[in-house]
């Protein structure tokens, strides 16, 4: 889940507006962050995941850089140190700290890493009536960007807290009423012929989800819902992940290599399934979507149930009528797994849901120039398009033409799989 530049429709929101979501969005990560100890923050479980010390400090040098620093004639940096600390990808940034080694990271402490966050904050706040429109378009951007890193910081402590023997919990299991299973998938009937896909121009979006261009859609159907646990423990219980005919040859290769049997955090025991989260290890909801699995999984249960993933074009023209604001997303900082749907269409939250499809550009697609338009086009390479949003997706952030984007190994995130087929 990548920084991307805005798309040219993008029109700067009045500066009282934007003063109060930016003030909501800095919130929720430091309620995120706040049971957290020094130590907790500073470890790094594996290259493809961030300290959670780091995504704090990352996210106001983004500001700071971005806005204060470009926007904002006589600011001076709160610390020369922290852009070589805390830029992400930005070649044109200059040098920078090796990702894998962001865990070594062990000063500034926490608590520096929040006064930072408080200095970029009281600057921008004071700065922000008077910026011109095209640094309150950046300071959205950093607004959704945030946004990105708060479902990353989740899903990274996740997996950090699953690396300890004691397997912790970081927040109180939240209460849940028993849930029926759902019934059969239910199918239905895409639309055909020639589709219009892609961000139509109103309100924010990422570069990537334009240019808004033209399909073609053959006749096709695709799931009311996404797979749940316990479809998912009948595959393992058939043999799935050890019949090399329902993988693709790179997908049995990581299988029989890194030994995979169960999707990540997933323990089988006397008592049946359990799975590690932020509340602990519980026992895996037989009803809940399955998540946490890679593309080459999903590929591989769908291959076997006899259908296909669907096309991030299907996907698209299938939940453009619904409301991306609904299903199960993250609205405050708290416990995040996902729950069982209700019966019927529902495209958004729970699990991000692997499409067929590759990341690749659209249509008449060029970045942006300047160093926030480094984040598009070349991340267009061997990664793999991922619809919908999850229950760590703050509320509000998704919407039907948002491209999520991971490689097909990946499987830390809130992932899931949902079906399609061809009629």
């Amino acid at each position: 889940m990548s920084i991307l530049a805005p798309s040219a429709a993008t029109s700067a929101p009045p500066a009282d507006d934007l003063a109060a979501r930016y003030r909501s969005v800095r919130a929720l990560t430091l309620a995120l962050a706040e049971p957290l100890s020094d130590a907790d923050a500073t470890v790094q479980s594996m290259p493809d995941a961030s300290p959670a010390k780091w995504h704090l400090a990352h996210t106001s040098w983004f500001f700071e850089t971005f806005v204060l620093r470009d926007h904002v004639p006589g600011y001076a940096l709160h610390d020369p140190r922290f852009p070589f600390l805390f830029n992400s990808y930005y070649e044109a940034e200059g040098k920078r700290h090796a990702r894998h080694r962001r865990g070594m990271i062990t000063r500034p402490t926490l608590d520096e890493v929040r006064a930072y966050r408080a200095h970029v904050d009281a600057a921008l706040l004071a700065a922000l009536p008077a910026l011109p429109a095209d640094a309150r378009d950046l300071v959205a951007l950093g607004c959704h960007h945030e946004e990105q890193h708060q479902e990353l910081f989740v899903t990274d402590i996740l997996h950090l807290f699953s690396e300890s023997p004691l397997e912790p919990a970081l927040y109180a299991p939240e209460p849940k009423e028993p849930v029926a299973m759902p019934g059969p998938v239910g199918w239905i009937t895409g639309r055909t012929g020639i589709v219009r896909v892609g961000h139509d121009g109103r309100g924010f979006a990422f570069d990537c989800e334009g240019p808004r261009h033209d399909a073609l859609l053959h006749p096709h159907a695709i799931a009311d819902r996404t797979v749940t646990n316990s479809e998912w423990m009948r595959f393992i219980a058939d043999g799935g992940y050890r019949d090399s005919r329902h993988w693709l040859s790179d997908g049995w290769a990581w299988v029989t290599g890194e030994g995979i049997a169960a999707p990540l955090y997933w323990e089988a025991g006397d008592g049946g399934w359990t799975r590690f989260g932020l509340d602990g290890r519980r026992p895996v909801d037989p009803a809940a979507p399955v998540t946490h699995v890679s593309f080459y999984e999903a590929d591989a249960f769908a291959t076997w149930a006899g259908v296909r993933l669907p096309t991030e074009i299907e996907w698209e023209a299938a939940a453009a009528a619904h409301d991306a604001s609904g299903g199960h997303q993250m609205d405050r900082a708290g416990a995040v797994e996902p729950r069982p749907a209700p019966q019927g269409p529902a495209f958004f939250g729970n699990v991000w849901e692997w499409t067929g499809s590759a990341y690749r550009p659209y249509p008449g697609f060029h970045p942006v120039a300047g160093a926030v338009g480094e984040y598009n086009g070349k991340f267009m390479n061997g990664q793999f398009v991922l619809r919908g949003g999850s229950c760590a997706t703050p509320r509000g952030h998704a919407r039907a033409s948002y491209r999520n984007f991971f490689y097909p190994h990946q499987r830390w995130q809130f992932t899931g799989v949902r079906l399609a087929k061809d009629l």
